[in-house]
């Protein structure tokens, strides 16, 4: 059964007379007439209110590039339309006309529904629960969303399918090879293969080899920015960490704008599944653990703007004061401004010293494991070199999809991965484990993907090479501080030093420096950038958590 069958009552719940009177109290809008076949909202349209129907029905469709349409379903008096793209305002997933015989409908903006859901505790768990298994099912059911044209395998598919799962957005793919209807499509709009992949919009938009930040203009994923807003808390980074600061600084009535240029959940969001999180016994994966996550900050009003990069992190230097604003310079040219800003924007994947790993990032080569490369690489052997934790789980996950792993470590497992994990590993029936060995040359076939992976023994330093189309690598994380352009103190490793007795501080403040506050007043730092943090998911939630008793100490100062 599908999602939907199967959880039809909570998807699509009817409100008694009660609830709907409870409802009507957060809204100041009258109820709107449509005419039978009516539309009321549409695919890609921004900051679509959800529909509180009171008489006759409103029929949901979905729609995917290709322009074709797929009944969802019919509500009727006593439900309401709408998913998480409606909680924040993002470009909607679905369409709504009136039934047959018309509908009496009751809108609720974005910030009346969030007020809705924290207002009744009753009502706010039937809509939110609903939300997020709408957003479940659109993505579980073909036929919803984007549909990319390209060849599976390629570095630009692959990072718009990882940008598009990992933001929650559905997708369809088509080889341009073999599929009749992709062939046709990309003749008739005069696309040329280097201009592949081609991305077609739920809204008919086609866009050749787009970037992320333009699909996620197209989409709706990107919110629009008010350039002269002042936000109390702006967060750099959606991790486990930035994502927590959200929910705590947001429920506590700050106002919150969180920045990512890739997707929320950060390295965690990529993990298969997290097994010693407190409070999931069964363990979690990280997707699911970050979509929680970022429902949850969406709940409490937190704005979260993906893909958007920060570029420079702009002080004022010496001459301003600790509660003048500061501002995050974007790549896009835009600025954002906060009284205080966390940086959370963890850290990224390790590049191994091979000179052209970066020509098979996405065609061969992989920093994580998810079902896009799990897709990729069933039935084949792959290799996979690291021996912490991450690892350790991409191991567990792929194990069951491919047919040999050949995993390649330094030293012994049991010196830097989880017991747990050693455990599964030592019992998997088709893991090779390799002590000893790196990866010093990669070779491509004539299409640019990965075809050659030659080894050397570190004890014996003997090569040999491998043909191989899938290598996965977990060697480890450098800070992601680029963007701070030497504007607060770092380690000699670049991670951000907080809590000091800073001799001297950017911003003259007549006080020490906040556990987690940096160099300059009101800028923090938490999770896996922060110089000293225990690099775990549960540790980066905890000074998520602790941070915003800190920027209130800082604000109120």
């Amino acid at each position: 059964m599908s999602l939907i069958e199967n959880r039809r009552e909570q998807i699509f719940p009817v409100l008694d007379a009660k609830q709907i009177e409870t409802a009507r109290r957060f809204t100041d809008s009258a109820p709107r007439m449509f005419g039978a076949g009516e539309p009321i909202f549409n695919v890609g349209d921004r900051h679509a209110p959800v529909w509180l129907i009171l008489k006759g029905d409103i029929e949901i469709t979905r729609r995917d590039g290709l322009n074709r349409d797929a009944p969802i379903v019919s509500v009727g008096a006593g439900q309401f339309t709408g998913e998480m793209s409606e909680l924040s305002g993002r470009g909607t997933l679905a369409s709504g006309h009136a039934g047959p015989e018309g509908c009496t409908a009751l809108p609720f903006k974005a910030q009346q529904i969030r007020a809705l859901i924290i207002g009744s505790a009753e009502l706010g768990e039937t809509l939110m629960r609903a939300f997020i298994l709408r957003r479940v099912g659109l993505l579980q059911e073909s036929g919803a969303g984007s549909v990319l044209i390209g060849q599976p395998g390629t570095a630009d598919l692959s990072r718009l399918q990882n940008f598009l799962s990992r933001n929650g957005y559905p997708c369809s793919v088509l080889d341009v090879a073999v599929d009749q209807e992709a062939r046709e499509l990309v003749e008739r709009t005069g696309v040329q293969p280097e201009e592949l992949p081609v991305m077609v919009c739920p809204n008919g938009t086609v866009l050749k080899r787009p970037t992320d930040a333009e699909a996620g203009m197209c989409l709706g994923i990107t919110p629009e920015l008010d350039a002269g807003k002042l936000h109390d808390v702006v967060v750099v980074g959606a991790g486990p960490a930035g994502l927590a600061a959200a929910v705590y600084a947001a429920s506590e009535g700050l106002s919150v704008m969180v920045l990512d240029h890739r997707s929320y959940g950060g390295q965690a969001g990529a993990s298969a599944r997290i097994e010693n999180y407190l409070g999931f016994p069964t363990g979690i994966s990280g997707a699911a653990l970050a979509g929680r996550a970022y429902s949850q900050a969406q709940k409490f009003g937190a704005e979260v703007a993906i893909p958007l990069e920060v570029k420079y992190l702009d002080c004022g230097g010496p001459a301003r004061r600790p509660n003048d604003p500061l501002r995050l310079e974007l790549a896009d040219g835009r600025s954002i401004h906060g009284r205080t800003v966390v940086v959370a924007s963890g850290a990224r994947y390790r590049r191994p010293n091979i000179p052209n790993v970066n020509e098979f990032e996405g065609a061969g080569v992989s920093y994580w494991a998810t079902a896009v490369e799990a897709k990729l690489c069933e039935g084949e052997e792959v290799a996979l070199i690291g021996g912490g934790n991450s690892a350790g789980q991409a191991v567990v996950f792929l194990a069951p999809k491919v047919k040999h792993i050949h995993l390649g470590v330094r030293r012994g497992l049991e010196t830097t991965m989880s017991r747990y994990l050693v455990d599964r590993i030592a019992v998997l029936p088709n893991v090779s484990v390799h002590t000893g060995v790196e990866v010093v040359a990669l070779e491509g076939d004539q299409t640019g993907v990965l075809c050659n992976a030659t080894f050397r023994g570190l004890d014996s330093g003997k090569f040999w090479t491998y043909p191989l189309r899938h290598l996965f690598l977990f060697i480890g994380a450098d800070p992601n501080g680029d963007w701070l352009a030497k504007r607060v103190a770092v380690d000699n490793k670049g991670f951000v030093i907080t809590g000091r007795d800073f001799a001297p501080t950017d911003v003259p403040i007549d006080r020490a420096p906040l556990p987690l506050e940096t160099s300059v007043a009101g800028v923090f730092a938490i999770g896996d950038v922060r110089a000293g943090s225990t690099k775990r998911v549960g540790a980066s939630i905890g000074e998520g958590a602790a941070v915003v008793a800190q920027i209130h100490a800082a604000l109120a100062n």
